[in-house]
């Protein structure tokens, strides 16, 4: 008997070389299409792999860039403070040590010291002589005040003066000085009441009538025939008559030469241009005149000089033109203009106050003067009387000291 396992590995043997060139085939097939997909597989690898490395190289280069600016500008950061602290050394090094810092607050706070000390003995020392320099400044205001209103009539600076006197004795505020105050008051309100007049205005308006009267004229006399008196007896024939030329000519010779005698009116000849600048400078010199009055407060000289003025113009160069007219009356208002008034007299007050510093005078001698020398006490009230001598003679000495018409009127200007 034979075994049946034999046969079936003949079997098998038999049937596989049929079957064996099926199987290479397929595989063959198989690993000719996944080579191109894993060559493709690996050339997308390769890109990408490329793509980010490039794109690694370039962020690391600009990082560097970066770092590198960074880097210059730490660089230029650490030379500057290098540089600062160099200067800051250099101060440093210039700076005084703690030692001479309070050796210097100590030198300093001793001439503040001494500074206050000396300062304090400078307005003990002249504390009263600041006091006697602003009462003689009252003093001469008051004189000034005087002078002014003497000499040139004016209130406005008189009145001002005065005022500034009083302030400083109210500033002075010593119970002793109340009787001059109260003069200086009664002086002050005595100029407060006394109306303002305008001497500028009235010698500006002068001045331009002055230029009018420059460019006056004189009248021309005109020949006013009668009726009836016009042509002679002999002229006076019919217009058919050959005499009718004769007419003519008469009247035609009238207008220059005329005889009349039988004139009611005072005739007066033409003048010459040298007597009618005359006549101009006349009345221009009484305006002036005006002027000089009204600057100097001279009512009597003022309205004679506008009178005057008044006078030459109707007289020489009549009224018969508008502009005549006009300047005859603006003359008559200005002559009944105020020039001049009544003046409070600053003599008492300015007394007062001299008696006033007089009696300062004494009293500061008296303290300063040592008990056991009498001599300097019987001196000082010697010397009062001439101290006051000048405030009486005060009002002599200002009218002998007032200026000239000319030298009051250019201060007065000034």
């Amino acid at each position: 008997m034979t075994d049946p396992a034999p046969q079936t590995e003949q079997a098998s043997a038999a049937t596989a070389p049929s079957a064996t060139p099926v199987a290479p085939r397929q595989v063959a097939s198989r690993n000719g299409r996944a080579l191109p997909l894993l060559a493709l597989l690996l050339g997308a690898g390769g890109l990408l792999v490329a793509g980010w490395s490039l794109w690694q190289v370039r962020s690391l280069q600009t990082a560097a860039e970066q770092q590198q600016t960074r880097l210059e500008e730490a660089r230029t950061q650490t030379l500057g403070l290098a540089e600062r602290d160099l200067v800051m050394s250099h101060q440093l090094s210039r700076l005084p040590s703690p030692d001479e810092l309070e050796e210097r607050r100590r030198l300093l706070a001793e001439l503040q010291a001494g500074q206050q000390q000396l300062s304090e003995r400078v307005d003990n020392v002249l504390g009263a002589s600041r006091q006697e320099w602003r009462l003689a400044e009252a003093e001469h205001l008051l004189r000034l005040a005087s002078l002014r209103l003497s000499a040139l009539q004016d209130v406005g600076s008189a009145r001002f003066l005065v005022s500034a006197a009083d302030q400083i004795l109210r500033d002075h505020d010593d119970p002793a000085a109340f009787a001059v105050r109260e003069r200086l008051v009664g002086s002050l309100e005595a100029l407060q009441a006394l109306p303002v007049i305008d001497r500028t205005g009235l010698f500006l308006q002068l001045g331009a009538l002055g230029e009018q009267a420059a460019r006056l004229n004189t009248r021309q006399p005109q020949f006013q025939a009668q009726q009836g008196s016009g042509v002679p007896a002999a002229a006076q024939v019919a217009e058919g008559d050959g005499a009718s030329v004769w007419a003519d000519w008469w009247q035609r010779l009238s207008g220059f030469v005329r005889l009349e005698f039988t004139a009611s009116d005072e005739v007066k000849p033409l003048l010459a241009g040298q007597t009618l600048e005359q006549l101009r400078l006349t009345l221009r010199l009484a305006l002036e005149q005006a002027q000089w009055a009204a600057l100097h407060a001279q009512p009597q000289v003022y309205q004679g000089a506008l009178e005057q003025g008044r006078a030459v113009l109707q007289r020489y160069f009549g009224l018969d033109t508008p502009e005549n007219q006009a300047l005859y009356q603006r003359l008559g208002q200005l002559a009944g203009q105020p020039v001049a008034q009544e003046l409070p007299d600053l003599t008492p007050a300015l007394s007062a106050l001299q008696a006033y510093l007089a009696q300062r005078a004494r009293a500061e001698l008296e303290a300063a003067a040592p008990a056991g020398e009498p001599g300097a006490l019987k001196a000082a009230p010697a010397a009062a009387p001439a101290e006051t001598a000048p405030a009486e003679g005060e009002p002599e000495s200002e009218s002998e000291s007032a200026p000239a018409p000319g030298e009051a009127a250019q201060e007065g200007g000034a």
